[in-house]
């Protein structure tokens, strides 16, 4: 491979790592290092296998689309295909992950080191704004935003990230105790990664991703394959050996947070707290810039992806730049509603939608051999219906009637959906479709 397409493929999988790697990635693996104490490594190889893993297939599935997101939910029917897409990028977009950027690194990357701001009405609108226009300005040209995330602000990002892990692993707060306070560390660790939801945002990433490998001329079907596959694999690199190292750092602690069978604080205040022991004072700053970078680098992805799936579903009728620029402005004004407020509203809507996304993924791997759409539609209404009783049983609705999905294989990973999709789907394959792939 020559050198101007490896340039381009590390700088387009930097991007798309920074994109994936927001606060949230942050934060679970320590929690899952100290409360796997030894087996620290089998919950990362399950939270890798379901949050990365699963990223990277929804990349892939995309690529087969040329990232057009509408066309590959389209075959579940185009009406229902434009809700579930829709509801993905306004929930992962402006409705939740847009927002909680700005919220979180106000919360954590500014407040410990500016106490004086605490309790201030003002600061946090007068952050909320400043933030929001450098995204606008970062993302205003699609293009352009995977090289500015790739070629400045992820270098940045995996230093930052770098100096915390190699200390820690250099210096470590303490030994790994030999025992694990979960059950399962396999299965915590495959629950924490699906609950990232990092494979709804690829399929809104991968259309800034093709995009960008487009205008740095690699129009070739062939091309695009090769460059997306080895940039999805770069990213993937970077954000297990992150992880990894996150994790284990959690695990050095572990003999000291973890008490009467659980870890004696919240996930942030863990990574807070692992981060002041390795590195003192400073390391309230570096954690700083690192949740900045973090953030500020998902954000811009996020706006990015929003507005090139709303001009592609408009068909152009609504322009790029001005859904940018919309999606900023709400998403600055809901950032102040504070982190656990946006994610209690946006939760549900989530759970509803990353079913069936996952299933349209997993399917749209096998397009060119599945002609019927009978398949996809049949196996997505299945996987709606799945979730619909598993929000309603969790608000205690139904009683008993709807507690049985609990029961279903693999319900207690999170995938109780799994049987009865794969179900739907062989009902789709002999329903007869006019229409076909």
């Amino acid at each position: 491979m020559g050198g101007k397409k490896m340039k381009d493929m590390t700088v387009v999988g930097f991007a798309l790592f920074a994109m994936f790697f927001g606060a949230g990635n942050l934060i679970f693996p320590p929690t899952l290092g100290a409360q796997s104490g030894s087996l620290w490594w089998v919950s990362f190889l399950g939270f890798v296998f379901a949050d990365v893993g699963l990223a990277l297939l929804g990349v892939i599935a995309l690529i087969k689309y040329s990232g057009n997101a509408e066309g590959m939910l389209s075959r579940a029917g185009k009406t229902l295909g434009a809700i579930i897409g829709s509801a993905i990028v306004l929930c992962i977009g402006p409705g939740i992950a847009i927002p909680r950027t700005g919220a979180t690194t106000f919360e954590i990357g500014i407040l410990p080191n500016m106490p004086s701001l605490a309790g201030s009405s003002i600061a946090p609108i007068v952050f909320s704004i400043i933030f929001f226009i450098i995204v606008i300005l970062l993302s205003i040209k699609p293009s352009k935003v995977v090289d500015i995330v790739g070629q400045y602000l992820t270098p940045a990002l995996l230093v930052c990230l770098a100096i915390l892990i190699i200390k820690g692993i250099v210096t470590p707060l303490g030994d790994v105790p030999a025992t694990s306070i979960l059950p399962s560390p396999l299965a915590e660790g495959i629950e924490q990664g699906y609950q990232t939801m990092d494979t709804l945002a690829a399929v809104i990433f991968s259309s800034v991703i093709i995009l960008s490998i487009i205008s740095k001329g690699y129009t070739d079907e062939g091309d695009k394959f090769k460059m997306t596959i080895g940039a999805g694999l770069v990213a993937a690199v970077g954000l297990a050996l992150v992880y990894g190292g996150l994790a284990y750092l959690g695990a050095t602690v572990a003999g000291t947070v973890v008490k009467d069978g659980a870890v004696a604080m919240t996930q942030t205040e863990l990574v807070v707290y692992i981060t002041n022991g390795i590195l003192g004072g400073a390391g309230k700053i570096l954690l700083g810039l690192i949740v900045a970078l973090a953030c500020l680098t998902t954000a811009i992805g996020l706006a990015s992806a929003a507005g090139q799936y709303f001009a592609d579903l408009s068909k152009g009728k609504l322009k790029y730049e001005h859904i940018v620029i919309v999606v900023c402005v709400f998403s600055a004004i809901i950032s102040n509603f504070g982190v656990s407020t946006i994610i209690s509203l946006a939760a549900p809507i989530l759970g509803l939608v990353y079913p069936a996304t996952v299933t349209m993924i997993i399917l749209s791997l096998f397009t060119d051999k599945i002609k019927n759409d009978n398949v996809f539609k049949c196996a997505v209404y299945v996987s709606l219906l799945i979730s619909v009783i598993d929000l309603l049983a969790s608000k205690g609705i139904g009683g008993n009637a709807l507690t049985f999905t609990q029961h279903l294989p693999l319900a207690g990973l999170g995938f109780d959906w799994v049987l009865p999709v794969i179900i739907g789907a062989l009902v789709g394959f002999f329903i007869p479709s006019k229409k076909t792939a």
